[in-house]
């Protein structure tokens, strides 16, 4: 079942075409990933999947919903939620209270009720911090819990920006190069929970340049050019892909992807 597709998108910014008539589908429970180098319309195409950007040309589906620039909010109530390649952490809040934030889509809201500090508030209080709490262990920082979230290291911000965008129950998970900056340990820490995720049932989409991390987890890869799509299917059939060698990967590149079969 097609749970997310692109259909002949496009958009230009001024005189300059981001994107020209890409288009791909997604399967649900699939890790999709989305390759090329820098200016190659990766995050241009992740702001149109997540309503940023409105497409000039083409329309995004959401389970054959037609949702097109449609507000990021309104797509996060459909059950597609995102994580930025820059960290958006509340810093001075703690690890718990993060996770918690992003659970204000699935609570019943009303100031009403909450000036009168009815028993329904608090008990959607308590909902909230245990399933926050499941969240957190989920992704392997229960033991952080309480702690600041300025004290966890880099790949625990990471982690908690991802159990912060499960706390909505999304259908889609868009994940914004969730490897950058993680060392190898990291790395493959972020390996493990990806594949937890998608073994949840969620769909993972992410963009990421880390070639050995996306060839081992990725069920489907779609690559882009300038643009355009060059080529999409499975990581092997990437990975031997002359052409995608020879434009995105470059001798480094392909020796990498190489190892990651290893």
């Amino acid at each position: 079942m097609t749970i997310l597709a692109a259909e002949d998108v496009g958009i230009r910014f001024g005189g300059v075409i981001a994107l020209e008539a890409v288009g791909f589908s997604v399967d649900a429970g699939c890790i999709f990933s989305i390759i090329g180098p820098n200016g190659a319309g990766k995050t241009t195409l992740f702001n149109i999947i997540s309503g940023i950007y409105k497409p000039d040309d083409g329309r995004i589906l959401l389970a054959g919903e037609d949702v097109t620039g449609l507000a990021p909010h309104r797509l996060a109530a459909k059950g597609l939620a995102r994580t930025f390649q820059n960290l958006q952490i509340f810093f001075r809040l703690t690890t718990l209270e993060n996770v918690m934030v992003g659970r204000h889509l699935r609570e019943q809201r009303g100031f009403v009720r909450a000036l009168l500090g009815l028993p329904s508030v608090s008990r959607q209080n308590r909902l909230t911090r245990e399933k926050a709490r499941e969240l957190l262990a989920f992704v392997g920082l229960a033991d952080a819990a309480d702690q600041p979230a300025i004290s966890l290291p880099y790949g625990g911000l990471r982690r908690l920006e991802i159990a912060r965008a499960l706390a909505q129950e999304p259908r889609i998970l868009l994940l914004d190069e969730p490897a950058a900056g993680c060392n190898p340990v990291e790395t493959e820490a972020m390996e493990i929970l990806v594949r937890n995720i998608a073994r949840q049932g969620i769909t993972i989409v992410l963009v990421e340049h880390a070639m050995r991390f996306v060839m081992r987890i990725s069920n489907r890869v779609l690559v882009l050019d300038g643009g355009r799509k060059l080529a999409e299917g499975s990581a092997e059939e990437v990975r031997l892909n002359p052409t995608v060698a020879a434009a995105y990967l470059g001798r480094h590149g392909a020796g990498e992807a190489v190892r990651a079969r290893g």
